[in-house]
């Protein structure tokens, strides 16, 4: 609940602003009417009145936040006429406001005569208190009216700024829309990763077994024969090496055991570049965020290692206010393009969970990846 001397400040401040706001719509009423007249310079005032509403709204909302208390008002997207609907509603609580700041104002100034009068005894005792009594009721009257002020200029930003439940359903139904688009995408790019994985390296490393095995069972040479086993054993290794790197990149099957820190620490493990990890999370979250947590890790280590020339990678991963955070950082040359198919993919994957992504990497580095998600 609201300190009521908080809502006090923000409904004086409200005063002032209303009065802002009517030298607003005074100048623009001004500057519409001249427009008429001079056809070139209608479109041009009608373009700038709503824009310069908005600025003001935007201040009102902050005002609102700030001093009354309203933090779950949509953010506004486009400029439009609605703005100034509510500036010239805004006028109504102001003008009440400064209604009631003036009687207060006015039964300061008598309870001051009424003391006087105390003080050089012209009043009884009697009338004094019947006069302290009816200036208690009055002044509790005159501050539940700057309240009901307050909730009045709330309620007229809600109902005005507010784009109701329909519009904001149907915003978040076109947000699911692009998400799942963007999910689709980044499966499908990831399958041609895949297929390319195994055409370029795993299928070609099997043919050149197939051959050297051949040569094998045709050779007649013992010793030959026996080194061309031993060296189809060391690439059968190998082949079974780039199969499980391949499958951790469909779905990290580690995670059904060990948590995403432990995980983590197998990858760097296998990494060219030396990795720091720090994982503080009380609470292990969901397998889905486990599961883009890791691939966001993995991809800014791969990053790291093929075109940044990074020497050290830090993996710190903490809890937030109702989510997960993860921040990758390489002391890399820079440069990343988080347009680029790898970052993309990873930003609609965490966008699928209703998380963000966020990139930084200047040139010279170094490159900070950010990854938010909610958690229960």
């Amino acid at each position: 609940m609201t300190h009521p001397a908080r809502v006090g400040v923000g409904v004086g401040a409200g005063v002032l602003t209303a009065a802002g706001d009517l030298v607003f719509l005074l100048v623009a009423a001004v500057a519409g009417a001249g427009s008429a007249l001079v056809p070139p310079a209608r479109r041009r005032v009608g373009v700038l009145i709503p824009r310069y509403a908005t600025t003001l709204v935007r201040l009102e909302r902050r005002r609102l936040a700030a001093l009354l208390g309203v933090n779950e008002l949509p953010p506004i997207r486009t400029a439009g006429w609605r703005d100034v609907a509510y500036l010239a509603a805004r006028l109504l609580p102001g003008a009440l406001g400064a209604l009631a700041f003036g009687l207060l104002a006015i039964g300061a100034v008598l309870a001051w005569i009424l003391l006087s009068a105390a003080v050089r005894g012209d009043l009884s005792l009697a009338d004094l208190l019947l006069q302290v009594v009816v200036g208690v009721v009055l002044l509790m009257l005159n501050v539940q009216a700057i309240a009901s002020v307050g909730a009045l200029d709330v309620r007229i930003a809600r109902r005005l700024l507010d784009r109701g439940a329909r519009a904001a359903l149907e915003e978040r139904v076109r947000e699911l829309a692009s998400t799942r688009a963007g999910v689709i995408a980044a499966v499908d790019a990831e399958r041609q990763r895949i297929e390319r994985d195994l055409h370029d390296g795993l299928q070609q490393r099997l043919v050149a077994l197939g051959m050297l095995l051949g040569r094998a069972r045709r050779g007649r040479d013992a010793e030959r024969t026996h080194a061309l086993v031993t060296q189809a054993h060391e690439d059968v290794q190998r082949a079974l090496e780039e199969l499980r790197e391949v499958a951790w990149r469909v779905y990290p099957s580690a995670l059904e055991e060990s948590d995403l820190g432990q995980v983590l620490g197998m990858v760097a493990q296998r990494s060219a570049v030396p990795v720091r990890i720090r994982c503080d999370l009380p609470v292990r979250p969901d397998r889905q965020v486990e599961t883009v947590l890791y691939f966001v890790a993995c991809e800014a280590l791969t990053n790291a290692a093929k075109h940044a020339a990074a020497t050290l990678v830090t993996i710190d991963i903490e809890p937030g206010e109702g989510t997960v955070r993860m921040r990758v950082r390489d002391d890399g040359t820079g440069g990343a393009d988080p347009s680029g198919r790898g970052l993309s993919g990873l930003a609609r994957r965490v966008a699928a969970l209703d998380g963000r992504l966020r990139v930084e990497s200047p040139a010279g580095g170094p490159t900070t990846v950010l990854a938010e998600l909610p958690c229960a």
